[in-house]
């Protein structure tokens, strides 16, 4: 099956006391019986994730890094209570089964879920499959983050979150800060776009607040094994209330960089004609087609400050990579130098084109 999530053993820098885990979850999984493997998922920059096997079926263990971590970062029990609140939406997600704060088990907090059978693709592109195929996954991205954004936060128990009020500001000057606590050399685009951001953000921070994903990509979706269609949406470090705008912005990068190995390629200068795959409007059609949403004439500075904030946490990678404690294993290398130095003048020379 095309995507199918690669399993590795436990990197080295991941490693925890198995026997110690196993007491922990007998009596707190179904049917378990003590016995218990335990594989990684390759890929992925953040959380360090684990598939377990027993007896009675397959689980997902997500859990913080170890090492010095920057303040605010890896929050797994933020992903577990937002995944929890949206169990019974129409916001396809994994069930929560247990979330462990005691340190002394595994050295960081932990959370389990049910594991989803699915497709993975850490591309922001999908290439594979028919045009059919294509053009209806990303109906289907739409249709989810729409989903995500109709979602009455505050009915399904997120009241204290995020604080909604003044939401773009507060990420410029959080990602303002997580770039300079990481960075490791001279890298003007950076502190050039983090100063032009807070003089170019929309003065009326008033779009209805929502829960905001935070990382919504095709990166972060599981698909139906054959079908055109969102079993589950993954990766809610970021997650938060704010502004839709921002998630929609950040989805939109794919259109404003160029195609190419890795996972941050995008489409920009391609003819899509054909292909499946929607212009940057086409999927904004249909994303207000879903959520009764009007957007304003351009997301442009909403797409700047996403580029901003993604090239930060690639830097946030790259740093934890020549640390030694990344999720994966190549995060060290001069690939992810080179990709957030590249998002970073993409961002300058589109936000260059803004009008003042």
């Amino acid at each position: 099956m095309q995507g199918t999530p690669e399993l590795v053993p436990v990197l080295p820098a991941h490693r925890f006391d198995e026997a110690t885990l196993a007491r922990y979850l007998h009596g707190r999984l179904p049917d378990f019986d003590g016995q218990l493997q335990i594989r990684q998922f390759q890929g992925g920059q953040s959380n360090p994730t684990f598939h377990l096997h027993t007896a009675g079926g397959d689980y997902v263990l997500r859990k913080k890094p170890p090492g010095k971590l920057l303040p605010r970062a890896h929050e797994v029990e933020r992903e577990h209570r937002v995944m929890a609140a949206l169990a019974e939406t129409d916001v396809p997600v994994p069930r929560m089964l247990l979330l462990c704060e005691d340190e002394t088990i595994l050295g960081t907090p932990f959370f389990v879920m049910e594991h989803v059978v699915g497709r993975v693709f850490p591309d922001r592109v999908l290439r594979e499959d028919t045009p059919t195929h294509r053009a209806a996954v990303y109906e289907d991205l739409a249709r989810v983050l729409a989903a995500l954004h109709r979602v009455d936060w505050r009915a399904v128990g997120l009241e204290g979150f995020g604080r909604p009020e003044g939401y773009m500001q507060r990420q410029v000057a959080l990602w303002t800060r997580q770039w300079q606590a990481v960075q490791m050399e001279q890298m003007p685009a950076m502190d050039l776009l983090a100063q032009w951001l807070p003089d170019h953000l929309p003065h009326d921070d008033d779009a209805p607040a929502c829960i905001a994903h935070g990382d919504y990509r095709l990166g972060n979706v599981l698909l139906h094994p054959t079908e055109p269609r969102v079993v589950a949406l993954l990766d809610w470090e970021l997650a938060t209330i704010g502004n839709p705008l921002a998630d929609l912005g950040y989805f939109c990068v794919t259109y404003h960089v160029p195609g190419g190995p890795g996972g941050l390629s995008g489409v920009a200068g391609e003819n899509l004609t054909g292909s499946g795959l929607p212009d940057q409007q086409a999927f904004l059609d249909s994303y207000c087609g879903y959520s009764g949403r009007v957007l304003p004439d351009s997301l442009d500075v909403f797409v700047v400050f996403s580029m901003f904030r993604l090239a930060s946490i690639t830097a946030g990678v790259w740093r934890r990579g020549v640390d030694g404690n990344a999720a994966d294993s190549r995060a060290g290398t001069t690939d992810y130098r080179e990709r957030y130095r590249d998002m970073a003048d993409t961002a300058w020379a589109l936000a260059q084109r803004i009008p003042a």
